[in-house]
């Protein structure tokens, strides 16, 4: 297993914890090179030294999967550098969060790999309660079919019928300032759109998914799956930041849920996979 640092410079010490609680957990984790590495500004190395650490980790056999230590910023410049063929040829699960949307977004445009977006090295291994194992387990090694309900924190918030598609998403900033760009995802099927995000006010949220909208990204959603909120609003937030997400979407014809504890949580952060065949239905959402 490779670590990897895309983005941001991860603390060292953070780094040590999370590689030492996946080995505990039966991994035999690889720390890349250039993980570790500190500047320019806040990033983990030179565009050149984390793209490499990239290429390297795919194209090695002994290597299984890819980890990223943090998010942060980063993730986005490392893209024209990347060489799609050598991840084409290489598949293996890429998981990470956040900044690394953009990544899981050029995988699937370029590759047609599916990724995880679940918990990294230094932001969730890290920690003693980081990191929900179930799906981790199913997300990641395919342990078993993924699903995730409402003891995963996914409540309703606006009713639909049960819809089908492929589950592609990420951190709504993130998504969203690809659009203009190469980079933007493709959706080219029935999809089940995931967003979630950080430090996102309601009528942030609100402006995010309209330019989402008005740039006609939501022509094949057929679902949608907001995350747990809390990283975004207090408590006493919460009531205005859904009544700006349903006031964005109001247009939308199908099911809406919110909730999700994946992405930006202090625990038990659940581990997703993109680009998996799901079913959504009320609020339970599984891999087909």
């Amino acid at each position: 297993m490779a670590i990897v640092s895309p983005a941001s410079y991860a603390q060292p010490e953070l780094i040590d914890r999370g590689v030492a609680r996946l080995r505990a957990f039966g991994y035999e984790p690889v720390v890349m090179p250039n993980a570790r590495e500190r500047g320019p500004l806040y990033y983990a190395g030179t565009a050149e030294q984390r793209v490499a650490d990239l290429h390297a980790a795919y194209t090695d056999e002994s290597i299984g999967a890819i980890v990223c230590t943090r998010g942060g910023w980063g993730s986005a410049e490392l893209l024209p550098l990347l060489d799609p063929e050598i991840v084409r040829t290489n598949p293996k699960p890429f998981i990470g969060y956040s900044d690394h949307t953009s990544l899981h977004a050029w995988m699937w445009n370029e590759c047609g790999l599916p990724t995880v977006y679940g918990a990294m090295v230094a932001s969730d291994w890290a920690k003693d309660d980081g990191v929900d194992e179930p799906t981790w387990l199913t997300a990641v090694e395919g342990a078993a079919p993924w699903s995730v309900d409402a003891s995963d924190g996914i409540r309703v918030l606006c009713e639909g019928a049960a819809v089908e598609g492929r589950l592609l998403g990420g951190c709504l900033s993130i998504l969203c300032e690809a659009l203009g760009t190469p980079y933007a995802l493709q959706i080219e099927e029935p999809c089940i759109l995931f967003c979630e995000d950080i430090g996102t006010k309601p009528y942030k949220w609100d402006r995010l998914l309209q330019h989402w909208k008005f740039a006609g990204m939501m022509e094949n959603v057929r679902g949608i799956v907001l995350g747990d909120m809390s990283a975004n609003v207090e408590p006493q937030e919460m009531a205005l930041l859904e009544g700006a997400c349903l006031h964005a979407l109001r247009h939308f014809e199908g099911p809406i849920t919110i909730g999700l504890k994946c992405g930006h949580l202090d625990r038990q952060n659940r581990s997703t996979p993109l680009g998996a065949w799901v079913g959504m239905d009320g609020a339970s959402l599984r891999e087909k």
